[in-house]
């Protein structure tokens, strides 16, 4: 039986009425009503399609066959939780851990990003002992209330909100807009001191750090991508002081950056974090995650006496996924980023770099007119920001190209400039238009 369709204006109203307003919709000005998806495409109530270049956790795209169809048989053969044995369960620890480094070999299978974050925090404490936590300024790590202390992208839009004294936040490692930009001889250290100074100063306070934790490549934070040896030497200021290093892959593991499996890897094979997370991609945007750490760490939590334990699925997504050559996106506007996680910053002044946020909404708006969907984000929601599903092809990343650069063309008489980094992202340069 075909639910309702109700028209349009009358969605709007009762999400107004029952929806929380904090939760706010995409295009506000004028909301798109997507009532189905297939691969890298949005259809609204009319059947219009829309390229989407926003949506992550479809990973292998918008209902993939394989994805439904694993979907369907297990939920007509069972779903209980963790606690009883099944072959799927450890099959899909085993394949998952070995695309990771073998050290990092014991899985806790969680619903979403935050809830893999925050038993990541749990883990940190535990085995440490300690309490403090280090974040990047910009970073976003979930929606709990343990995550919103350690996510500034959040808690600095909270009214009067007051930072957690066990919370130290870190200088993003941004070579753009950053302390240390590209033309500083080593930005990698000078970003690394900072957190080992950040660690100096807690302990003269009597506090002791737990974790660092970092998105491999930051996201909401506007797609900066760290200097190479960064996290080598941020790990070696963190262990010194007793704490993990904890990798959070939510928005930016399983093959989005093309050449490497997990974005840490971009690093080089010489780093190798304590714990790593992952979202909802894992699952192809179903409620499924990941924690994956040591046998050290995980022994310690188990020692605490406390047991943990979930309800998940998720066996054929994982076998979609593989790393893409990066090939379906190196020319969307010669940005920064990698593979298929794509940022392009917009300014008004290439020396001042004044925000150009305005500009990006509105180029956000004309993309929509011509049906394709992207969205803004960064401290200054001026960084366009591009993750869509994998399945996204040449063909697309050339229209989505073609669209901008015509969007572009039309305001040449603004003092506009965009951001661009060569396929290395050590290799900065800039457009004018």
């Amino acid at each position: 039986m075909t639910a309702e369709m109700f028209p349009k204006e009358k969605t709007i109203d009762l999400r107004k009425k029952h929806i929380g307003p904090s939760c706010k919709v995409f295009f506000s000005h004028d909301p798109i009503k997507i009532v189905r998806a297939k691969g890298q495409y949005m259809y609204d109530e009319n059947g219009v399609r829309y390229l989407d270049c926003i949506n992550n956790v479809a990973h292998v795209g918008h209902s993939h066959p394989m994805v439904v169809k694993a979907g369907a048989e297990q939920m007509e053969l069972l779903n209980t939780n963790s606690r009883f044995l099944h072959d799927n369960l450890v099959q899909y620890a085993q394949r998952l851990q070995a695309t990771l480094p073998e050290k990092l070999s014991v899985c806790y299978f969680v619903n979403s990003g935050s809830e893999a974050n925050d038993l990541a925090l749990r883990l940190a404490w535990e085995y440490t002992g300690h309490k403090d936590v280090i974040t990047l300024d910009n970073a976003y790590h979930g929606h709990v209330s343990s995550l919103i202390n350690i996510s500034p992208y959040k808690f600095h839009q909270l009214a009067n909100a007051e930072q957690s004294k066990s919370v130290h936040v870190a200088l993003s490692p941004d070579l753009y807009r950053g302390n240390y930009r590209q033309d500083h001889p080593d930005p990698a250290t000078a970003y690394a001191d900072d957190v080992n100074n950040l660690i100096q100063k807690a302990h003269e306070k009597g506090h002791k750090v737990a974790a660092f934790i970092a998105e491999s490549l930051q996201s909401c934070g506007g797609q900066v991508i760290p200097p190479a040896g960064y996290f080598q030497k941020v790990a070696q200021h963190v262990h010194q002081a007793g704490g993990l290093f904890i990798a959070d892959e939510v928005q930016v593991g399983f093959g989005r950056v093309g050449t490497h499996f997990w974005a840490f890897q971009l690093q080089g094979e010489d780093f190798v974090p304590d714990i790593v997370t992952m979202g909802k991609p894992i699952g192809n945007g179903h409620p499924m995650s990941c924690v994956v750490t040591t046998r050290e760490v995980a022994e310690a939590f188990k020692n605490s006496g406390m047991e943990y334990f979930n309800t998940v699925r998720g066996l054929a997504t994982k076998w979609l996924h593989k790393p893409s050559n990066g090939s379906d996106c190196d020319d969307v506007m010669s940005d920064r980023g990698r593979g298929l996680f794509v940022g392009a910053e917009l300014v008004r002044d290439r020396v001042k770099l004044t925000p150009a946020t305005a500009e990006a909404q509105d180029i956000i708006y004309k993309l929509k007119e011509q049906h394709i969907l992207l969205s803004a984000d960064g401290p200054h929601r001026n960084v366009l920001k591009f993750k869509p599903p994998m399945c996204f092809s040449e063909e697309d990343a050339d229209m989505v190209v073609e669209k901008i650069d015509q969007i572009l063309t039309g305001t040449r008489n603004a003092p506009l400039s965009f951001l661009a980094l060569a396929p290395s992202p050590q290799s900065l340069w800039h457009s004018q238009i």
